[in-house]
């Protein structure tokens, strides 16, 4: 499908394009996008993918292409926070017939929601190249030093953990039958501390040294000033942790699985994708920077995820390379209400309706996950035509929330 809308397509007064790959964007949104089209720094136009909504300072799902400058809140707080998925060499005919078991397997496994695992779980050589990457920052930040003092004890028992939220942990079934892992999480608490200690930081050095952007939490640091080098260091230790994070969950998943299913392989090869990160990359004849939030990489031939909610489908998919979207589409279905809405909305009663027929928590504490406070993700597939093709289309029949 086509861009459906195109704003702010007017570079005399400095603003940049916004394309947009749906017709379904709420107007707060729309505001945010245009805000960040007036930034200086802004290459070409800038990107939303279909399953666009409201973030803090910059759209979630929005793809922001930036010369000479990074706005940290592009980013957010859950840096590196992605997908992970596997097929293994089993079928739908033999899992159990109880998919509880499963999910027990599971739980039992890997910490959700605040929980952390009471030793180191994951590879020592993995700890060991963390610690000298944060060592590393944080001798340049006292402020991050008492937080690594703090903290240090909390990420490394971390290190394979879900987190709550929209992550969650999945066994499904694609369109044959073959059985698969997918799972969804990110840096946990200090990558949040990171990101919360350099928005704040940008905002102060836009105080300082810039002056005010049209909205706050789009202060941004410029190449070559004092913090911008600290920053990409930081934001990318974070984004390593994020794909330790899942890696080692996997294995645990993967462990724990064995131990109630027939013997299996991994018949593909992990896909494990962020959504919410920055790398520089050439798009439109520039090395520039690009940041994605809530958004994946679809460089033609890249294998990418694209989950639904609780209670749809999700699809591994192939990125075509559209030039449009600096090769990106949507990191999943996207919120259409917040979480406080859903609350408000709905109860546990709807959300055993709206899960009917998958192993899941169905209580009030995750009425804000609902699959009714997402949009319809065949609807956002559809408007991304143009950006990946559907490999795979997964089903769960188990769900794992914090």
């Amino acid at each position: 499908m086509p861009i459906q809308l195109v704003l702010n397509a007017n570079e005399q007064n400095g603003h940049k394009p916004v394309k947009i790959f749906t017709d379904e964007v709420d107007t707060k949104a729309i505001q945010q996008l245009k805000n960040m089209a007036t930034l200086p720094f802004i290459h070409s136009h800038i990107a939303a993918m279909p399953d666009v909504h409201v973030g803090i300072g910059a759209t979630v799902g929005s793809v922001i292409p930036m010369r000479g400058a990074i706005i940290p809140a592009a980013v957010g707080v859950d840096i590196g926070c992605g997908m992970n998925a596997v097929r293994l060499s089993l079928n739908a005919a033999q899992l159990p017939d109880n998919p509880k078991l499963l999910r027990t397997a599971i739980e039992q496994a890997v910490p959700v929601g605040f929980a952390k695992h009471k030793y180191e779980a994951a590879k020592a050589s993995t700890l060991r190249s963390l610690d000298a990457g944060i060592d590393s920052i944080v001798g340049r930040h006292p402020g991050l030093l008492k937080m690594q003092r703090q903290f240090r004890p909390t990420w490394t028992k971390q290190l394979g953990t879900l987190g709550g939220g929209n992550h969650f942990i999945e066994v499904c079934l694609d369109e044959s039958g073959a059985v698969w892992i997918m799972l969804h999480s990110g840096s946990r608490g200090i990558g949040n501390n990171i990101g919360e200690y350099f928005i704040n930081l940008a905002r102060k050095d836009m105080d300082r040294t810039y002056g005010s952007p049209p909205d706050r939490d789009l202060s941004y640091f410029v190449e070559g000033s004092e913090h911008f080098t600290d920053y990409v260091e930081a934001v990318s230790w974070a984004q390593d942790y994020a794909l330790c994070n899942r890696r080692e969950m996997m294995r645990l998943v993967v462990d724990a699985l064995r131990t109630v299913l027939p013997a299996f392989e991994l018949t593909r090869e992990a896909i494990n994708c962020h959504h919410n990160y920055v790398q520089q990359e050439t798009h439109i004849g520039a090395n520039i920077y690009i940041t994605r939030k809530g958004a994946i990489s679809a460089q033609e031939g890249q294998l990418g995820i694209i989950p639904g909610s609780m209670g749809t489908r999700s699809y591994i998919v192939r990125g075509k390379g559209n030039a449009d979207s600096f090769c990106s589409c949507s990191h999943g279905a996207g919120r259409r209400m917040s979480r406080m809405e859903a609350k408000r909305r709905f109860t546990s009663h709807d959300m055993v309706l709206q899960t009917e027929g998958i192993e899941c928590r169905k209580d009030g504490g995750v009425v804000d996950e609902i699959p009714a406070a997402y949009k319809d993700i065949d609807t956002v597939m559809a408007h991304q035509s143009d950006l990946v093709e559907v490999v795979h289309t997964l089903k769960q029949i188990v769900c794992v929330k914090g």
